[in-house]
């Protein structure tokens, strides 16, 4: 017979390139974007073979500790989520939902402009109830209160929530409502989201936060409420 030369098992083989690419990751100085060398650098580096370096690669990018892309290369860490595409969402979405979203969100924001807000933001709050209250036009208010809401979520000052709620905003945006607009040209002086606002501020302006989340719920539920016909 003729002798074969005798190569050691594949899962070993890998484990052994698996656990020289884990001590570099956890040892190289990588730039900021956690973006690894070429495969071909990398497999020189590691003094390994390129198609074990790839199987391994592979086996940390299932695992999360990684991620590729064509063209771009391979990087450390979770794959950053892909932009979203606001029509597509939006066609897939009804009224309905993105207030249960607003309901999941807009209470925690509120709780923590209660904690964060400067007293610059808390008066631009104010004036801007104010504002609402004095809107000649249903479309001035909605200006008025959607810049209301939005004052809100950046004295959060967590731009990651904040960022949530523009996405969330412009979904809303573009979603077709199709609820008719109120017979009276402007919001009447009992409109229920003055005094719903009022609570909101006062709240926030005595640092309040549990009463600020209970109010901005407890407003977005009487627009839930509305919305869907059922009265308050």
């Amino acid at each position: 017979m003729l002798d074969r030369q005798v190569e050691a098992p594949p899962s070993l083989a890998m484990s052994g390139v698996l656990t020289q690419l884990s001590g570099y990751l956890a040892a190289a100085a990588l730039p900021e974007d956690g973006r690894l060398p070429p495969e071909r650098e990398l497999a020189e580096l590691l003094g390994v073979k390129r198609t074990e370096l790839r199987r391994s690669l592979a086996v940390l990018e299932r695992e999360g500790q990684l991620w590729r892309q064509v063209g771009k290369g391979t990087f450390v860490g979770p794959r950053p989520p892909q932009l979203l595409d606001i029509a597509d969402l939006a066609e897939r979405s009804n009224p309905l939902q993105v207030m249960r979203a607003r309901i999941g969100l807009e209470p925690e924001l509120a709780r923590l402009a209660a904690i964060n807000a400067t007293a610059m933001e808390i008066a631009t709050l104010a004036e801007l109830n104010a504002a609402c209250r004095a809107a000649a036009t249903w479309r001035e208010y909605e200006a008025y209160d959607a810049r209301f809401h939005h004052q809100i979520a950046e004295a959060a000052h967590n731009p990651i929530l904040l960022a949530l709620l523009e996405t969330l905003n412009a979904v809303r945006r573009a979603v077709t409502w199709g609820r008719p607009r109120p017979s009276h040209l402007r919001p009447p002086a009992d409109h229920h989201s003055f005094a719903d606002h009022e609570r909101i501020v006062d709240a926030i302006a005595h640092r309040e936060a549990a009463a600020a989340a209970d109010g901005m719920r407890r407003h977005l539920q009487n627009v839930e409420d509305r919305l869907i016909g059922r009265q308050p």
